[in-house]
């Protein structure tokens, strides 16, 4: 199942937290970001999906080494539309930061500079779609979403772009 779809499930469940203005909030959010970096959207969500194929081994890993209820808890601390720049350091190294600006460098065009300014904006993104699948009652519980973009088949291939193409969609039909 696709990431979006998880996140649609996630908002057709009522005990879990998905909601189409949590949804509306990270559109508008990467809408901004691309104003204020003067870039396309889609650009801003290439480099969104960047982000999230670096987030996906660093979440595993922490998931692996603290188990997945801290892990739930780092997102649930760490997720939201707001810059921060712990959330950043705390998933990635430098040198992962590193590889990841070089990468969304070549693969956008935009420059090192404008990917290091947007990382402290685009990690709590990446880690609010996470948080969608959350439970009402159990905040630090099982997420199928989390679930879902954790125990992928590792093709490198992070579905955040299409999610963020289809949530448009989806809130603007």
């Amino acid at each position: 199942m696709s990431l979006f779809n998880q996140i649609l499930g996630a908002i057709n469940n009522p005990s879990q937290e998905a909601s189409s203005g949590q949804l509306a909030g990270i559109l508008s959010t990467v809408q901004n970001l691309s104003q204020s970096a003067n870039a396309d959207p889609s650009t801003i969500q290439s480099v969104l999906s960047i982000v999230g194929k670096y987030a996906r081994p660093a979440l595993q890993q922490k998931r692996e080494a603290e188990g997945e209820q801290e892990t739930q808890s780092f997102i649930n601390q760490f997720s939201g539309t707001g810059a921060n720049n712990q959330a950043v350091n705390l998933l990635f190294n430098t040198p992962q930061i590193q590889q990841l600006v070089e990468e969304a460098e070549q693969r956008t065009g935009l420059n090192a500079a404008t990917i290091q300014s947007l990382l402290p904006m685009l990690v709590p993104l990446v880690l609010n779609l996470l948080k969608t699948g959350t439970n009402n009652q159990n905040p630090e519980g099982s997420n199928p979403v989390l679930n879902s973009f954790l125990d992928t088949d590792g093709d490198g291939d992070v579905d955040i772009a299409d999610a963020m193409q289809m949530a448009s969609r989806y809130l603007n039909p």
